[in-house]
């Protein structure tokens, strides 16, 4: 393995199996009868190469559906491959879906213990990071309300604050900063850059080409399931509008 890699797979595969005409109850079974359940196979990802170096910010773009969100759930060991593998190098933090992490019923306080508990970090050291956490996620008062009364834009700010914050090697991002007011999103991106200067490894999935092409320098550019291009964000995201066009 080299020393400069932070993110490795290799000739990974990821399919997913669908079923059709489920008969759930005994008088759909008596009405359709008792064949057996079709099922389909989609694959997702084809036999995916990469090399993701420590310190890059890379950028995953491709349609709906392409295979982004499922690469990223994959790098971060939601779901694994059928063929192949994946590897990662470092502590890994991720922000995938609003609220992951999160319990409903603890406070916004409690949950920061809870999620920075998650990515590894002691009580110690959530105490010494609290006071910044929740500055961060400029949620005052309602840092002591249940997280269930909170916002989309809302667990946003927090989920943000939290991942900043437990000194990650690696960042995985899905499109979760296209949640929540402006300024709250001007900060995320403002934060992103300088985290882009460090060591930090940052693999963002966005629709946002604009705001990619400001942060990433490097662009993968997925499609139906394979690497159509791997280069300088700019020049992968220009013939990925190309093609769109």
């Amino acid at each position: 393995m080299k020393k400069d890699v932070a993110i490795k797979v290799t000739n990974m595969t990821k399919w997913f199996k669908y079923y059709s005409d489920k008969a759930n109850t005994m008088k759909e079974r008596l009405v359709r009868g008792w064949k057996k359940n079709k099922n389909e196979v989609h694959t997702v990802l084809k036999s995916i190469d990469l090399e993701i170096k420590k310190g890059e910010t890379v950028a995953l773009i491709g349609v709906n559906g392409s295979g982004k969100s499922t690469l990223l759930k994959l790098m971060t060991k939601i779901i694994f491959p059928n063929k192949g593998r994946v590897t990662t190098y470092g502590k890994l933090t991720s922000l995938l879906e609003l609220g992951a992490g999160f319990h409903p019923d603890f406070t916004g306080r409690e949950n920061i213990y809870f999620n920075a508990a998650i990515f590894g970090l002691t009580k110690k050291e959530i105490d010494e990071r609290l006071d910044k956490i929740i500055e961060f996620s400029e949620l005052g008062e309602f840092i002591d309300s249940p997280v269930r009364t909170y916002s989309s834009g809302m667990y946003m700010r927090l989920a943000f604050a939290v991942a900043i914050n437990v000194d990650a090697d690696i960042l995985l991002i899905d499109e979760i900063l296209a949640v929540g007011d402006q300024h709250f999103q001007d900060k995320c991106f403002a934060k992103l850059e300088e985290l882009a200067k460090s060591d930090m490894t940052i693999v963002i999935v966005s629709h946002s080409l604009d705001a990619v092409k400001r942060l990433c320098n490097r662009g993968i550019w997925i499609h139906e399931g394979e690497v159509r291009m791997d280069g300088e964000c700019e020049k992968v995201i220009d013939e990925y509008i190309k093609e769109c066009a």
